[in-house]
């Protein structure tokens, strides 16, 4: 098989993004990636196109979104729309997520500075007990 003059091989592909050759054989193996066949040598070959869908998944996983996510808002892209309102949504769940969080985070803050402050050795010859300042609410 030929490949098409704006097709790329794998390789060219990984040094261009700068995406290991092995997760972009990962990626088409989830459907986030389509090769558009492959050269006499067996080598993927990917359209113009893989550069800008790689560049979508690394800076949608690095908002925290999982690689299922990513895919669902591909498809819809795919489907000829674009996924912007479904990506707004699920990055406003994201955020509320960070800010129970951060809420848990703070409790727990307040709690170990509690624990901290008022942190003395208790000599305890009870040998069940393993550290009696943190067992002891």
């Amino acid at each position: 098989m030929l490949a098409p003059a704006q097709a790329k091989q794998i390789g060219v592909v990984a040094k261009e993004s700068g995406v290991p050759i092995k997760t972009i054989r990962y990626y088409e193996e989830l459907d986030l990636l389509k090769s558009s066949g492959r050269t006499e040598g067996g080598f993927r070959l990917f359209n113009s196109d893989v550069l800008e869908r790689l560049h979508f998944i690394k800076r949608a996983q690095s908002l925290g979104l999982s690689l299922s996510e990513i895919k669902d808002f591909l498809n819809i892209h795919d489907s000829g729309e674009l996924p912007c309102e479904h990506i707004k949504t699920k990055l406003e769940d994201k955020v509320k997520a960070i800010d129970e969080q951060i809420q848990q985070l703070l409790i727990l803050r307040q709690e170990l500075s509690g624990l901290l402050s008022g942190w003395e050795i208790k000599l305890d010859n009870d040998h069940s007990t393993i550290c009696p300042i943190i067992e002891h609410e």
